[in-house]
């Protein structure tokens, strides 16, 4: 069989290659990384991400003959591909409601993006945000304590076992911590769930080992 490849950017910054990247690593999935730096404007990292997708964004996933490009549409795939791997939950019910939970977070909370930027490298420390970022804030807890209220009881993770709801949010739990969100007793205790998971660590350490600077990034 061959081994899925997966192309992805700054582990310091890219939030969207993360997505994909966690929950193969979570859950054992063995493929090969390829990391193409963003933003150098060095024309060969651009023609390195058009070989792997004509769309000229990371991350992209290749399996064999199969190309899946956007973060979501990857984990769908390795989910089909892995089914017992269980990224999503085994009830329609609950499936329902972690593919919404997903949707939203791909689709939405721009302003908490733009106002808080992944970057690891960033000292800990507050930003003023506005109403709108705030709201976001408030929104996510509120979709976290839904879960983990209604699936608690099977696992820590956000619908019990660690899936791809999890993989999708994981980076809001560096936005949250690195810009000294303030959060309910609830949220941080399920940050500190994710932030215990090993592939979680083990991309975090990457990420601040990582030295290339984009200064437009480093601004916030």
């Amino acid at each position: 069989m061959t081994a899925l490849k997966l192309a992805i950017g700054n582990k310091n910054y890219s939030s969207w290659s993360m997505r994909p990247w966690l929950a193969l690593r979570a859950n054992d999935i063995p493929f090969v990384e390829t990391l193409i730096p963003l933003y150098t404007d060095d024309p060969a990292d651009k023609e390195q991400i058009l070989s792997f997708s004509r769309a000229g964004k990371v991350p992209v996933l290749v399996d064999g003959d199969v190309t899946v490009w956007d973060s979501l549409a990857i984990i769908e795939y390795i989910a089909e591909r892995y089914p017992e791997k269980k990224l999503w939950p085994d009830d329609v019910a609950a499936r329902a409601h972690a593919r919404s939970v997903c949707a939203e977070m791909h689709s939405g909370f721009v302003p908490l993006r733009n106002e808080c930027g992944m970057n690891l490298h960033r000292p800990i420390g507050p930003v003023a945000l506005s109403a709108d970022a705030k709201a976001n804030i408030a929104r996510i807890e509120e979709l976290w304590r839904e879960c983990r209220t209604r699936y608690g009881a099977k696992g820590p993770f956000l619908f019990g076992r660690f899936g791809a709801a999890d993989a999708m949010y994981a980076p809001v739990v560096h936005r949250f911590r690195t810009y000294a969100i303030e959060v309910a007793p609830d949220t941080k205790a399920y940050m500190e769930t994710m932030m215990a998971l090993p592939a979680f660590q083990e991309w975090t350490r990457d990420g601040l080992a990582e030295t290339l600077v984009i200064a437009k990034f480093e601004d916030a």
